[in-house]
C-alpha cells in the first residue's frame, strides 16, 4: 500500500506543462495530438477501436487519430475542430495538459481561451503553403499572452517529399515576422503528424534534421523562470472558520499564490485597508509548509486578527501591486456584439469583483501587420484593441507583462452574464 501511495506522490508532485495547439484549418492538429498520445501509449484499446470503426465508417483509408480531440458529433462530421478540446496525458518526464484549438478566423477568441493558461504555444504550419495570415494571427496572440516558449511543425513533410529546402524557407519567413514579437524561446520542428514522423520517433525520412522530436522538446523545455518569484502576490478567495471543538478560533486566508514566495514570519500587509501583521502558518491539504510559491493552493494564517475578506489581496509592505481604478487594457472581444464606449460592464479580477465604465478607445491592432489601426475604433468579435476603463471600486494589479495572473481580467455583459472580453493590463 505504501508502495502504492509513493507512486501516486511522485504522479502528483512531477512538473505540469499546459500547452496550446494553433495554426490553420486542415494544418493537422488534431491528427498531431492524436499521434502524440497514439506514439506515447496514451490510447486505451477500446478507444482505439473506437476511432478505427468511425474510420471506416467514414471512408478513411487509414485510422483518422484527429477523431481523438474531435469529441463534438458536429466537428467529427465536418473534420474540423469548433471548440476547444483539453487533453491530460503524462509521460515519465512530466504532466501535460493540451487545449487543442480550432484553426477558422471566427473562433480566434477560442485560441485566446486555450492559451490563456499555457506556457507553450505549438503553432503548425502546412509545408505546403508555409507561412499564412493565421500563422501570424496566432503567433501574435500567444505573444500577447505573454507564453514565452513557441514550437513552429512545419506539418505535413511527407507531401514536399520531406524537403530540407522548403523546411529552411518556412523557418526564415517565421524568423523574420517573429523577431516583432515578445517570444524569447521558438523551436522549429519537421515533421509528419500522420506519419509519425519526429512527433515521438525520429523516423529515417529527415536525416538531414539534427534536432529534438516534438515529445522530446516539450518534456525538456524549462518554463519554472516563466513565473513571477519577485513579486509577493495573494488574492484572498475564502476565509476559513470552521468553528469546531478542535480549531474554536481558526482563522485561515485561502487562495492561490499568484506572484512571490510566502513563508511563516514574512511580514505581509493586507489591501485595501493596509493593515499588516506577520505570516503565522500556510498550510497546503496535507501539511503545513516551510514556503509556499506560485501556483500553490494555499491557506495562510496571520499573528493578527484583521479585516481581510474575499477579493481582499495580501502582499509584502516593500513590494506592493499598483492600487487603482484608471486603467489601460489591451482587449480581445469574444462577442458578437461590439464593445461599447461610455458601455458598463461587469469585471472579474483575481478574486475580486467589481463594475466598469469604457471611457476611451484608443486604437484597433491589425493582427497581421501588428500595426495600429487609429481611424478604425469598433471592436467587434475576435479584434484585439487598446481601451482605458474606470473601475467602480480600486483593483490591486501589476501589468501583465510582469504577471499574467495580477495583470489579467475578464469583462462581463451584466444582463445577459456573458464573457465578452478577455483583457490584460499595460
Amino acid at each position: 500500500m505504501s508502495n502504492e501511495k509513493t507512486e501516486a506522490q511522485k504522479y502528483l508532485d512531477m512538473d505540469l506543462l499546459r500547452f496550446t495547439t494553433a495554426g490553420s484549418v486542415d494544418d493537422g492538429k488534431s491528427t498531431l495530438i492524436g499521434r502524440l498520445l497514439y506514439d506515447s501509449k496514451q490510447i486505451f484499446d477500446d478507444q482505439m477501436e473506437a476511432i478505427e470503426e468511425s474510420s471506416r465508417k467514414k471512408g478513411d483509408e487509414y485510422t483518422n487519430l484527429a477523431l481523438l480531440t474531435d469529441g463534438l458529433s458536429a466537428e467529427r462530421e465536418q473534420g474540423i475542430t469548433i471548440d476547444v478540446a483539453y487533453r491530460y496525458f503524462s509521460t515519465p518526464n512530466r504532466k501535460f495538459i493540451i487545449a487543442d484549438t480550432p484553426g477558422h478566423v471566427q473562433y480566434t477568441r477560442n485560441m485566446v481561451t486555450g492559451a490563456s493558461t499555457a506556457n507553450l504555444a505549438v503553432i503548425l504550419v502546412d509545408a505546403r503553403s508555409g507561412v499564412i495570415e493565421q500563422t501570424c494571427r496566432h503567433s501574435f496572440i500567444a505573444s500577447l499572452l505573454q507564453i514565452k516558449h513557441i514550437i513552429l511543425c512545419v506539418n505535413k513533410m511527407d507531401l514536399v517529399d520531406y524537403s530540407e529546402k522548403q523546411f529552411n524557407k518556412i523557418k526564415k519567413e517565421f524568423s523574420t515576422f517573429s523577431s516583432k514579437l515578445d517570444v524569447p524561446d521558438i523551436h522549429y520542428i519537421p515533421i509528419s503528424a500522420l506519419y509519425g514522423d519526429n512527433v515521438v520517433e525520429k523516423g529515417d525520412k529527415m536525416p538531414w534534421y539534427n534536432g529534438s522530436t516534438l515529445l522530446h522538446t516539450l518534456e525538456n523545455v524549462q518554463v519554472d523562470s516563466d513565473y513571477n518569484h519577485v513579486d509577493s502576490r495573494f488574492p484572498v478567495q475564502w476565509v476559513t472558520r470552521p468553528q469546531s471543538k478542535e480549531y474554536p478560533d481558526y482563522r485561515g486566508y485561502a487562495g492561490r499564490v499568484a506572484g512571490g514566495v510566502f513563508k511563516p514570519g514574512d511580514e505581509i500587509i493586507a489591501l485595501p485597508s493596509g493593515f499588516t501583521s506577520t505570516i503565522d502558518t500556510v498550510e497546503t491539504f496535507e501539511q503545513e509548509e516551510d514556503e509556499v510559491f506560485q501556483p500553490m493552493s494555499v491557506t495562510m494564517t496571520l499573528e493578527d486578527d484583521i479585516d481581510i475578506s474575499r477579493g481582499d489581496m495580501i502582499a509584502k509592505p516593500d513590494n506592493q501591486p499598483t492600487v487603482g481604478q484608471d486603467i489601460d487594457l489591451m482587449v480581445c472581444w469574444l462577442n458578437k456584439k461590439p464593445l461599447e464606449p461610455g458601455g458598463k460592464y461587469a469585471i472579474k479580477h483575481t478574486t475580486q469583483n467589481a463594475r466598469c465604465i469604457i471611457k476611451e478607445v484608443k486604437y484597433k491592432v491589425n493582427i497581421n501587420t501588428l500595426h495600429r489601426v487609429e481611424g478604425d475604433k469598433e471592436i467587434g468579435l475576435n479584434d484585439i484593441g487598446r481601451i482605458h476603463i474606470r473601475t467602480t471600486q480600486p483593483l490591486f494589479y501589476d501589468s501583465y507583462k510582469r504577471n499574467r495572473t495580477t495583470g489579467s481580467l475578464i469583462i462581463i455583459d451584466e444582463f445577459t452574464n456573458e464573457t465578452v472580453g478577455a483583457a490584460m493590463i499595460i
